[in-house]
């Protein structure tokens, strides 16, 4: 998808502008994360050091707070394209576009720096083990020595903020689609509408459901078998089902494919 979107002239829309950075996005959270646990499965002291657990930390915590803001920004510009489309031009300019991903960017830089320097600028102690198969802010917590509650306090409060203001700015687009889909008169209009916001619906209720099934599950259900499962879906499941998500029902993306591949096949023959 990063290269399609790139290299074919037809998906310089902002839409797929959008899928490129989510795509980056899902191979950054995945490479950050699965390289070290392959090697786990393959040897027999699981370890990892205090460097490499602090840097996979911060490219975690960017990777997916970004994701977050990214996909409010992919719901604004269906929401754009559908109930303004005559004005669709001029609100996604490329100044726009940019600002819509460079802002989360540079948001979720801030946010994982603080919380991996306040976290890493502390003494650990204790057993020093991490029942998990990546470094996570909240597992780090208890191995530290002195008393955590302040980060504590600071990553719920954001988490919080994330998660909350970004499903709003999703759910409220959907909700003006919505409506707008209803004034339409045409039954062809309201399917290519649908057909336009199917994919990204499909990516948020996937990623947003299993953000839900880990954090609001009832207090004696929860266990921390059950998170690492749902964190396996949305660290590694998740980015490889979004390419196929875009691609596979994509017209666009086919035909573009196409188009890349008979162009290299013949500069090679």
């Amino acid at each position: 998808m990063i290269i399609l979107t790139k290299l074919d002239a037809r998906l310089h829309t902002p839409m797929y502008f959008f899928i490129r950075h989510l795509a980056i996005i899902d191979l950054g959270k995945s490479t950050v994360i699965c390289p070290k646990m392959l090697v786990n499965f393959v040897v027999d002291q699981n370890t990892i050091s205090y460097y490499a657990c602090a840097t996979q930390l911060a490219f975690f915590l960017l990777f997916i707070i970004s994701e977050f803001f990214v996909l409010s920004a992919m719901a604004y510009d269906r929401y754009v394209a559908i109930c303004h489309p005559l004005l669709y031009r001029a609100i996604m300019s490329q100044t726009c576009c940019q600002a819509l991903v460079g802002i989360p960017y540079l948001y979720s830089s801030f946010l994982s720096l603080m919380f991996t320097t306040k976290i890493f600028t502390l003494d650990f102690c204790g057993p020093n083990v991490i029942s998990h198969f990546y470094c996570d802010d909240v597992l780090l917590l208890p191995m530290l020595c002195t008393d955590a509650q302040e980060i504590q306090l600071l990553i719920i409060c954001f988490s919080a903020f994330n998660l909350i203001s970004s499903l709003l700015v999703v759910l409220l687009s959907y909700v003006l689609i919505l409506l707008a889909l209803c004034r339409m008169k045409s039954a062809e209009g309201r399917r290519k509408a649908f057909s336009t916001c199917a994919s990204h619906l499909t990516v948020v209720v996937v990623f947003y459901g299993t953000l839900f099934f880990m954090y609001l599950q009832p207090g004696s259900a929860h266990s921390f078998e059950t998170d690492k499962i749902a964190s396996v879906f949305y660290t590694l499941v998740i980015p490889m089902l979004n390419p196929l998500i875009y691609s596979i029902r994509n017209k666009e993306v086919k035909n573009a494919f196409y188009r890349v591949f008979r162009y290299r096949c013949k500069l090679f023959t």
